[in-house]
């Protein structure tokens, strides 16, 4: 699989009715309420292993209170959380299968260029760097108007089905 970036125009995607809505993601990602960083998905190429996807930050996110008050800026771990939830929910949906949950293995090479502030739009571009049901690691550049905020690979483990999990 490639490790360069996918050439993809970004200005090019209908992000007011995303491929995959906030509804669809639900289906399969676990995460909800204060903890889903995805608001839609506009792009899927599972030839290439590619995903698009965003989050909208809004001034009610949990964090805009305490996270550098006057001044908020979302932390960059959570900006890694997106990244993972954009590629769990590829994997799950494309590759384990739905109902699979895919949890956080690992973060490497992770970078912060810019804050990405309340009011802008987090613009994530996934591609597979190792594709398999139970370990998989993915490539992801932030963006925010044009310009690189984050960029980090995470790597992804099947934890098993949900149904499973349960309770658990």
């Amino acid at each position: 699989m490639s490790v360069e970036q996918p050439a993809l125009d970004l200005s090019s995607f209908d992000y007011a009715n995303p491929a995959v809505t906030l509804d669809a993601i639900r289906e399969v990602n676990p995460q909800r309420f204060e903890f889903e960083m995805l608001s839609g998905i506009v792009h899927v190429d599972t030839a290439k292993h590619v995903v698009v996807g965003f989050k909208d930050l809004t001034e009610d996110e949990f964090w805009v209170k305490g996270h550098f008050p006057g001044h908020p800026m979302l932390p960059g771990v959570l900006m890694c959380e997106a990244a993972a939830q954009l590629c769990g929910y590829y994997i799950a949906k494309y590759v384990a299968g739905v109902g699979s949950v895919i949890g956080l293995a690992g973060i490497d090479e992770a970078r912060f260029h810019r804050p990405v502030r309340p009011g802008k739009r987090l613009i994530m571009v996934g591609w597979g760097l190792k594709i398999h049901r139970r370990l998989t690691k993915f490539k992801i550049v932030g963006t925010v108007d044009g310009e690189k905020a984050f960029e980090v690979v995470v790597a992804g483990l099947s934890l098993g089905q949900l149904s499973e999990l349960r309770g658990a």
